[in-house]
């Protein structure tokens, strides 16, 4: 089963505040019954004082954008439910395994990959109580029975301005063209980890129609990646994805935008393209059998508010989910977010499900060609 803490792991140390909890965590400890009030919910709020005497866990990737979540939203949603929230993390899917198997869950809401989150609805992670969590402002399709979208991100192509010119790299075709665009190019190559991005823009580049891309011709993927293995240069960590920007070592870059833009921020020569982007987001679920289930509901409920989302978003430069948040973002910013308008029907359609049900084998798949 693979962890995902290499994929937001932060760019600065976790803020000493993040800290407080023991790697075993605490649980959820407290009364038995909560009492959220009357009437349906509304994401963004909570009832005053409604978690007081009860300790939760809250579990994430670390770095700026654990950091953000707490900011955005877990420090406020603490004093005004009274509830006590430690953070833990990086989010550890094995961690999660064994808190579940033992019957000793001490997590209580997790930030997880969405793939993997739906491949373990009902297995490690249990339904969520829509009747607590108002999911009326998350874009439709996005929310599923045992996972809301954190925030929304993407993959997107990223070049050097100095190298290309007016004529950079657009496409997945442009970024598989050695002859048109000699340099270096960066990609994921984490053996323990395979997810959207590599497989699609090799087979996308060799002649795919985007409409007919699953299921996935992992075989032919591979065979076009092979073709420019000599020009591959691979990254196992947003870290380190973002140097390799800053320090040009790299031409262009499959990447995380959030990455791109922080390296941008430092001052690397690069822009982005959003020609076949691939939409990501990162999901919050509630591991099986949670001690305090409502509690954790609650959480989830009041981070996925419109401002708690846009704070977030000023903060870390993910894009908000909740459709009414409204960030306040310098130009910058603005032009590495995925979920400006005019490149919403640039995005490729990522069959999560086909993912979800061969994730294990792909990982097997792309490990094997890492190391041959």
């Amino acid at each position: 089963m693979p962890k995902r803490s290499s994929r937001l792991a932060g760019i600065a140390g976790i803020a000493a505040s993040l800290l407080l909890s023991a790697a075993c965590g605490t649980g959820s400890a407290g009364p038995a019954t909560v009492d959220l009030g009357t009437g349906p919910a509304e994401a963004g709020t909570v009832k005053k004082d409604a978690l007081s005497g009860v300790d939760m866990t809250f579990v994430s990737y670390g770095g700026i954008y654990q950091e953000g979540q707490q900011k955005a939203a877990i420090d406020a949603f603490a004093q005004e439910s009274g509830a006590k929230i430690l953070q833990d993390g990086p989010t550890d899917y094995a961690k999660i395994k064994a808190q579940v198997d033992s019957s000793n869950v001490t997590w209580d809401v997790v930030d997880t990959d969405s793939i993997w989150a739906q491949a373990q609805c009902g297995k490690l992670l249990q339904p969520l109580d829509y009747t607590i969590i108002d999911k009326s402002k998350i874009p439709e399709g996005l929310a599923s029975d045992c996972s809301v979208p954190a925030m929304q991100y993407g993959m997107v192509i990223v070049y050097n301005k100095a190298k290309f010119g007016d004529n950079p790299p657009k496409d997945w075709k442009d970024f598989f063209d050695t002859a048109k665009f000699p340099g270096k190019r960066g990609i994921p190559g984490d053996p323990g980890d395979s997810a959207p991005g590599p497989f699609e823009a090799a087979l996308i580049a060799d002649g795919v129609a985007p409409d007919q891309l699953y299921p996935l011709d992992v075989d032919r993927a591979l065979k076009k990646l092979e073709s420019i293995r000599p020009n591959l240069v691979f990254w196992k960590t947003g870290a380190v994805s973002q140097q390799l920007l800053e320090s040009t070592e790299v031409d262009m870059a499959m990447i995380w935008n959030g990455r791109a833009h922080a390296a941008v921020k430092n001052g690397a020569p690069f822009d982005v393209s959003f020609e076949q982007w691939m939409p990501i987001m990162d999901s919050l679920s509630v591991p099986k059998n949670a001690k305090n289930p409502k509690a954790s509901m609650a959480l989830i409920n009041y981070y996925l508010g419109a401002q708690q989302q846009a704070k977030l978003t000023e903060l870390t430069s993910y894009a908000p989910i909740n459709v009414d948040a409204k960030p306040n973002l310098d130009e910058t910013a603005q032009r590495f977010l995925p979920t400006k308008p005019e490149v919403a029907d640039k995005a490729l359609k990522i069959d999560s499900k086909w993912w979800a049900d061969h994730q294990s084998e792909m990982i097997e798949k792309w490990s094997a060609w890492l190391g041959g």
